[in-house]
């Protein structure tokens, strides 16, 4: 394997409207569980908070922090995880997913491509979201790790 440093000096993150428990997502999400301990609107404002924290820590080791607002309707509570419904590929293609679930593929917009395309040079968009109409779904990096140089990928299963 070659060691290489792979990072990123880009970054897109969505700040949540409504971030919380996402019952129709959770039956095949091992990542999601329902946390009683709070209120859905503690739940919320925790995730905002460590939002904006980790947003400014990433600014300050100078990375590029696009950040989007999502929009408070549709609620859309896993909004914040964009990289489930668009990846950017370093020779500009653009590809979205076909997702699973209903409520996710409401997280796809077109303005937030549109507005990486004024800062970003795009190449061809490559759109797998027909697949939904068949049944098939292949969501992105959500819970996978690319090592392009050594092409090999890291999946939870």
């Amino acid at each position: 394997m070659k060691p290489t440093l792979q990072t990123t000096s880009h970054i897109l993150m969505v700040r949540p409207a409504h971030f919380g428990y996402n019952e129709e997502t959770a039956l095949n999400n091992a990542f999601q569980t329902m946390d009683e301990s709070l209120s859905p609107k503690e739940i919320h404002l925790q995730a905002v908070r460590e939002f904006d924290v980790f947003v400014e820590k990433l600014r300050s080791v100078g990375v590029d922090v696009i950040v989007v607002e999502d929009t408070h309707t549709p609620v859309k509570p896993d909004a914040i995880f964009p990289n489930n419904w668009v990846t950017f590929h370093e020779d500009g293609r653009v590809v979205t997913y076909s997702m699973n679930a209903p409520t996710r593929r409401l997280e796809r917009r077109e303005d937030v491509l549109e507005l990486l395309s004024t800062h970003f040079q795009q190449g061809a968009h490559l759109r797998f979201e027909h697949y939904e109409e068949m049944g098939m779904y292949l969501e992105g990096t959500g819970s996978l790790i690319l090592d392009r140089p050594n092409q090999i990928a890291y999946a939870c299963l």
